[in-house]
């Protein structure tokens, strides 16, 4: 019995012996795991990864494995399933800087850090200059290339919408990837979410139907100055003529109508031709907008000054000269356009004497 004794303890002591050392190793094995997980990775310099949507945090390794940026890819997985972490991946462009540890990529993943790209809807522009804007992004994904304006809005759910005027002139930052139509869809609910707010603040009275008129209003106000000041003021004008039954008699709605014909100057013809954009030869406001309005052109059509105006004329410096009647106008225009005789002159002067 001793020596079974004996032998049962001598057991015991191996099988505690080997726990020990097993024990150890998976601690000394843990611990190797972990300094390998927060040590510094073998990429030399910055790697762009990109992580698709619905890819898993292992597909996001072995991407990183192959573009050498992480040692090894499976070992890192052990690592996080023996801590019982399952990250997130979020779907986007990364950077990758140079001689990042797991631990930092890891985090770079679940704090969601992607490359941002950004475009500008500029404000006066049309939808076809915005549209071709979105198509020599290259980091956009391109979905929409030879839709019509129409076929356009049918996919952002607004079929039967002209698309003009209706995208809000901003700075939209995205994820590069993203289809040109999300980015469309985000400056078409910002200006259908500003165009409700500044119809619902609008002056009481005005001589407009509804908020695509004041859409329509703003959009030649954006195209008829650029100087902030006179806004409200050339708002209040077309306001008054509005009233009147007076043509609005705009110079860019005409441009904006002949598209392609346009030559770079309007002519006799241009402004006695009509149509639905002529609004020499109609009273009332154009068919549709004729560009993209920012909100202080939104803002003062609603909010039209109170003038007595009813004509202005440029002054060939960026403003513009305002009158109440026609035979006050017609000195200013006489005005300008000597002026403008005078520039081409001297102009033509200064080629001849500086071939």
């Amino acid at each position: 019995m001793a020596d079974a004794a004996r032998r049962k303890v001598r057991m015991l002591a191996v099988g505690a012996a080997l726990v020990l050392v097993l024990a150890a190793a998976a601690i000394g094995g843990y611990a190797l795991l972990k300094q390998n997980y927060l040590a510094p990775g073998p990429a030399r310099a910055t790697v762009r990864l990109k992580v698709r949507q619905g890819e898993t945090l292992r597909e996001a390794f072995g991407q990183l494995a192959g573009e050498g940026a992480l040692r090894n890819p499976r070992e890192v997985e052990l690592y996080l399933r023996l801590r019982r972490v399952q990250p997130r991946v979020e779907f986007g462009v990364y950077d990758i800087p140079a001689r990042s540890s797991p631990a930092q990529i890891v985090r770079m993943f679940a704090e969601g850090r992607v490359v941002l790209d950004r475009i500008t809807a500029v404000e006066g522009t049309t939808f076809a200059q915005f549209l071709s804007e979105l198509e020599a992004d290259p980091d956009i994904e391109h979905t929409l290339r030879g839709l019509s304006g129409a076929a356009i809005m049918a996919a952002l759910g607004a079929p039967g919408e002209n698309p003009e005027g209706r995208f809000f002139p901003s700075t939209y930052i995205f994820s590069p990837g993203t289809s040109d139509l999300t980015v469309l869809r985000m400056a078409y609910d910002k200006m259908s979410t500003v165009l409700a707010e500044v119809w619902s603040g609008r002056e009481p009275g005005l001589p407009l139907t509804g908020p695509y008129q004041a859409l329509i209003l703003a959009s030649v106000i954006e195209k008829e100055t650029g100087v902030a000041d006179e806004r409200a003021r050339i708002a209040g004008v077309f306001v008054n003529r509005l009233r009147r039954g007076m043509p609005l008699q705009s110079d860019p709605t005409v441009i904006y109508g002949l598209g392609r014909r346009y030559d770079g100057k309007i002519h006799t013809r241009d402004l006695t031709t009509d149509t639905p954009y002529n609004i020499y030869t109609r009273t009332g406001l154009p068919p549709t907008p004729i560009a993209l309005p920012g909100l202080p052109s939104l803002l003062a059509a609603v909010h039209p000054e109170a003038t007595p105006d009813l004509y202005f004329v440029a002054t060939g410096k960026g403003g513009h000269h305002f009158s109440r009647t026609l035979a006050a106008h017609d000195a200013q225009l006489r005005r300008y356009l000597a002026q403008l005789r005078l520039e081409r002159r001297q102009a033509e002067r200064h080629r001849r004497s500086h071939p």
